[in-house]
């Protein structure tokens, strides 16, 4: 491989069965210290609600402990979802966390509301026109967080003038196409939606224009990663991921079920077919299997970074998952 390539983590915060949030807060900074003592690149949170299961509701809040909790790994959202707020605050709100944790704030941004319809209109009646208005108000964040902003009437502080990287997410061409043009950072969902995944980066790659923000494209692919000593407990640890998932399509919200030894019985043809496809970047092995399975995803997609996302239930299991996944990320740059 002729360049290096940095792996982070997507924290979802997930409460597993048996387990509450404060808990899931508390192994949530314990997965965030292991990733910043083995040389994790970022660790994001996402912004979701009305989800009982899912504990990062005040994303911007746990961001902010989870800097606090943390030494040199960058932390940010994965993302904030813009419509749901005034570009005003959001800029206030990483401005401070910018002040506080300087050089370790990214500023992740998505367009969908992050929960069901009826909850994104009890978040703001007007949420339909305002993801409309996406483009427009990642223009105005970046205005607010510009030193030429400095004579408008509507200033934010202490956001003015800090340099916090903006990253677009999406899973869409939509989102290929808004990164490219205001020439920032594009961050892709795959562990969740990875089908239209390499069409959106060679659009992105393609019609990326330079910006003030950065000279030419750079790309993550989030991806589903479980990994253990070998191949065999990997795929029963991942019976938790795909029940997750199953648990989605069906609409039956369910805290991060232990796993099983197998998957027979669970699914019909039809679900099993929504869950390959939502699944489907998904790495499961021992370091082993994940060094030449990696290794060909990143370099037939030609990612700039890796960032994983592992809903195991034992704690100590995600743990070992997150070594092993530092490892392999490790051997594949030596390669």
């Amino acid at each position: 491989m002729s360049k290096n390539i940095p792996i982070s983590i997507l924290e979802l915060a997930i409460v597993s069965k048996g387990s509450n949030t404060s808990q899931t807060l508390q192994k949530t900074k314990e997965i965030a210290q292991a990733a910043d003592a083995l040389g994790y690149n970022r660790f994001w949170l996402a912004e979701h609600h009305n989800m009982a299961h899912v504990a990062s509701t005040a994303t911007v809040v746990l961001i902010g402990f989870i800097a606090g909790e943390t030494k040199n790994i960058r932390v940010g959202s994965g993302g904030i979802m813009l419509p749901n707020h005034s570009p005003l605050i959001i800029a206030e709100q990483f401005g401070t966390l910018e002040t506080l944790y300087p050089n370790r704030i990214d500023l992740g941004l998505g367009r969908a509301p992050g929960t069901d319809g009826l909850t994104a209109q009890a978040i703001r009646k007007d949420f339909y026109e305002e993801s409309q208005q996406f483009p427009k108000n990642v223009s105005a964040l970046q205005t607010y967080f510009s030193e030429k902003n400095s004579t408008s009437p509507v200033r934010a502080f202490p956001a003015e003038g800090l340099k916090v990287p903006i990253w677009i997410l999406g899973s869409s061409m939509d989102s290929a196409a808004l990164a490219a043009a205001y020439g920032l950072p594009y961050a892709f969902a795959g562990h969740f939606a990875p089908k239209q995944m390499v069409q959106a980066f060679e659009f992105y790659r393609e019609n990326f224009e330079p910006s003030e923000y950065l000279s030419e494209p750079k790309t993550i692919a989030c991806v589903n990663l479980i990994a253990a000593d070998t191949n065999e407990e990997a795929e029963v640890l991942s019976t938790s991921l795909y029940r997750m998932f199953l648990n989605l399509i069906q609409n039956n919200r369910q805290p991060l079920q232990p796993p099983v030894a197998s998957l027979n019985g669970l699914m019909n043809e039809t679900e099993r077919f929504h869950v390959d496809q939502m699944t489907a970047c998904s790495f499961i092995g021992d370091k082993q299997h994940l060094v030449k399975e990696l290794k060909r995803f990143i370099d037939f997609t030609q990612i700039d970074e890796l960032m994983i996302t592992s809903p195991i239930y034992n704690h100590s299991d995600k743990l070992k998952s997150i070594k092993i996944g530092k490892e392999v990320m490790d051997e594949i740059n030596a390669i």
